[in-house]
């Protein structure tokens, strides 16, 4: 029995915010929220654990839907205790629901990973909610490589979706290709009929070939700027159709080393209201402090919390935390409290069609909840009405 209240709240909801809110958690579902003056305290159950929030904000779990793992843990050697450590890790800095986020790597590889998260997600989730798999990789480009291992990418090979698809339904909710790849296009229709998201990534497209794609059904694009072709004035490029196309929404990683302020002000600007979302890209250093590591079998140095291959010095996912974005959103980025967390909430749950029940504060909706102070410090959060402490 998760019931819960908490009263003294600015909530922020899709509507706007309520001053004096108050919010009741029944079995881990919200059964009010609305303005504290308005209900009657009566009709409050006996058991419900009441907490005053002191004015401080009440928001959304955050959604994370790229995120490769975290403190000292990697999605790619899971098992339930590298699960439960990404989870708890993640859970403790904001995110409620997140995406096992895997690399460029052997089908056999990848089918062990996705075998270790349907299992994990069969049983009770003890910290934030696994919604399921983003595969990026391994049918991306080699001029675009990134972090991951270029000797490991292919064109697309639907025969694998099919048969991961066949064996765990719904597992996989997001795959980002390169859509400019032989058989890149059917590959977007296949994931199009199924309700998964097809993204855009480690890619050299052109505009011509992203615009075939979005025709085909392409939604979504990766880490928005980092491993894709950019934009020139004459070949707007992969970037020119994720800033311009409004099917199209765009990741970002909001740490100050990935993109410049002034161009993640840009996109918000131009993704309004539903098309930007907060991503970690965290990588299994996150939490923990500098040193060698290891991202998709390459060597990784963290030096003043920037992740980098150690052999070439390209980025390597990040260290970062989705408290940390969002408060970097409105710190450096100049957004309102609102708007940082539709892009760590609400568009992460539209985008992957579980807005009916994530993402937002509103009756009906699961309780991931999170109280942070004025000063953006997160102090509690709840996943389903039962508050993460451990």
């Amino acid at each position: 029995m998760n019931n819960l209240t908490i009263s003294n709240a600015r909530i922020v909801t899709e509507q706007g915010i309520i001053e004096n809110g108050l919010i009741r958690v029944t079995d881990g579902v919200i059964a009010y929220v609305g303005n504290a003056a308005s209900v009657n305290s009566e009709s409050a159950h006996a058991d419900a654990v009441h907490i005053d929030a002191e004015g401080k904000w009440l928001l959304p779990g955050f959604i994370d839907v790229h995120v490769h793992g975290g403190y000292g843990a990697d999605f790619m050697d899971s098992n339930p205790e590298i699960l439960d450590t990404i989870t708890r890790f993640h859970a403790r800095n904001g995110t409620t629901g997140m995406l096992a986020t895997t690399m460029t790597a052997t089908r056999e590889d990848i089918d062990r990973v996705l075998g270790e998260v349907h299992s994990y997600m069969s049983k009770e989730m003890p910290y934030a909610e696994l919604l399921g798999v983003h595969l990026e990789g391994p049918f991306i480009s080699p001029k675009w490589a990134g972090a991951q291992d270029p000797r490991l990418m292919l064109p697309p090979q639907l025969e694998w979706l099919e048969d991961w698809h066949e064996r765990y339904p719904q597992l996989v909710r997001q795959l980002t290709l390169a859509p400019e790849r032989e058989g890149g296009l059917e590959m977007i229709a296949w994931l199009r009929d199924r309700g998964i998201v097809a993204a855009c990534g480690h890619t050299d497209a052109s505009y011509a070939d992203m615009q075939s794609a979005v025709a085909e059904g392409l939604s979504h694009a990766v880490h928005t700027f980092n491993a894709m072709k950019g934009l020139h004035h004459r070949e707007p490029g992969t970037v020119g159709t994720v800033l311009t196309d409004a099917r199209v929404s765009g990741e970002v990683i909001a740490d100050g080393h990935h993109v410049h302020p002034a161009v993640i002000r840009l996109l918000t600007m131009v993704k309004q209201p539903h098309g930007l979302l907060l991503i970690t890209d965290a990588m299994s250093a996150a939490g923990l402090g500098d040193g060698q590591y290891e991202l998709g079998g390459q060597a990784v140095t963290v030096q003043s919390g920037v992740a980098r291959l150690t052999e070439g010095g390209s980025l390597a996912g990040s260290t970062l935390t989705m408290i940390e974005a969002f408060r970097f959103m409105v710190r450096e980025v100049g957004v309102s409290v609102e708007e940082s967390s539709r892009y760590a909430s609400g568009n992460p749950a539209r985008l992957l069609r579980l807005d009916a029940t994530h993402g937002s504060i509103a009756q009906g909706k699961r309780a991931d909840l999170l109280l942070i102070s004025a000063g953006l410090e997160l102090e509690r959060v709840w996943v389903q009405g039962r508050e993460i402490t451990a």
